[in-house]
């Protein structure tokens, strides 16, 4: 292993690099987490108000019950979204680890091609949490309960 400082800063560039992409990983989590979270609370209160029987009206009820489905499939857009964005984040750290270790010379019997494959599971899976939280987006508009029976 080079010991020079410019060999050494640039492994630790090199190591690091894939860090940046975990930070947006995290913020993509923290974002589905937000929109699962008022999807449950929505569906929730939904429920309760249709348990209650206080509604009355067909219609409006009716209507509540479409908009608690839509608000499970939000959530189970939400739930599939989340699991791509930590399968992401899993590769990405191994990316990381892998990476740490060939430049420390402490990885000689790994195959090369694993830090390429981590690396790029981790950017398909990021690339699919991504297109499902634009679906569910998409989808949370088009059911924003714009024909409400109400008004």
């Amino acid at each position: 292993m080079d010991g020079s400082i410019d060999a050494i800063t640039n492994n630790i560039q090199l190591a690091l690099a894939p860090v940046f992409l975990l930070t947006a990983i995290a913020t993509l989590l923290n974002a589905i987490s937000t929109r699962l979270a008022r999807s449950v609370d929505r569906m929730r209160a939904i429920q309760q108000r249709i348990h209650e029987g206080t509604v009355v009206d067909q219609a409006a009820l009716s209507h509540m019950m479409l908009e608690a489905d839509e608000a499970k499939i939000r959530g189970r857009l939400c739930t599939v979204a989340v699991f791509f964005v930590v399968l992401s984040g899993i590769f990405i750290s191994l990316t990381v680890l892998e990476l740490f270790f060939f430049q420390a010379g402490a990885a000689r019997l790994m195959k090369t091609s694993f830090v390429i494959w981590t690396f790029v599971l981790g950017l398909i899976s990021f690339m699919t949490s991504l297109t499902i939280v634009l679906v569910e987006v998409v989808y949370a508009y088009r059911s924003a309960g714009w024909h409400d029976p109400h008004h």
